[in-house]
């Protein structure tokens, strides 16, 4: 297969996975993003093509897809692999800015997931942050606002529960041996 062939049919399950998760089709959605990286990863490395930033985009429709299925850890590591490269090199403002800013939402939603509260709290502040900075669109911008307000609301109200059981002599394991 000529390497454009291949690159352009990784964007087109890319695509494709991308319309069956606004569909709610996560199952779907997985296969294709799945496919689209094994498409992309026979791309010769000779040729002019954004492997990483490929992958960041392709892990991040996966974690959507994952996270409907309930599939947190695998999420998790998915939204890791995104964003260690838009950490790096995205651009908020540029197109790619909207797949960072559900990277961080999608990682927010894995952590809780695997009940890691205060981290998930921490990144659906930074989730939150990223969209008032953001001067491009963002699709449905209210919406996501509200939904990530509200789960900084639950998991704040979590976090004070956790915090209220302890018992009242309780000290930290670093505490408690030094």
């Amino acid at each position: 297969m000529k390497p454009l062939q291949q690159v352009s049919q990784s964007y087109v399950a890319l695509f494709e996975a991308d319309k069956q998760l606004q569909q709610g089709e996560p199952e779907a959605a997985e296969a294709s993003c799945r496919r689209a990286i094994e498409i992309s990863r026979t791309i010769p490395h000779d040729e002019a093509f954004d492997y990483v930033g490929f992958d960041a985009i392709a892990h991040t429709t996966l974690a959507g897809a994952l996270l409907l299925l309930q599939r947190y850890a695998e999420a998790l590591e998915s939204t890791e692999i995104a964003l260690r490269y838009f950490n790096r090199r995205g651009e908020l403002h540029q197109d790619e800015g909207k797949q960072w800013i559900d990277a961080v939402r999608y990682h927010a939603a894995a952590l809780e997931g695997i009940q890691r509260l205060s981290e998930s709290l921490k990144a659906y502040r930074t989730a939150a942050e990223m969209i008032i900075e953001r001067k491009g669109e963002v699709l449905n911008k209210e919406g996501l606002q509200h939904n990530i307000a509200e789960a900084i609301t639950r998991l704040e109200k979590a976090l004070q529960r956790t915090e209220q059981q302890k018992p009242a002599n309780y000290k930290a394991w670093w505490e408690f041996w030094s």
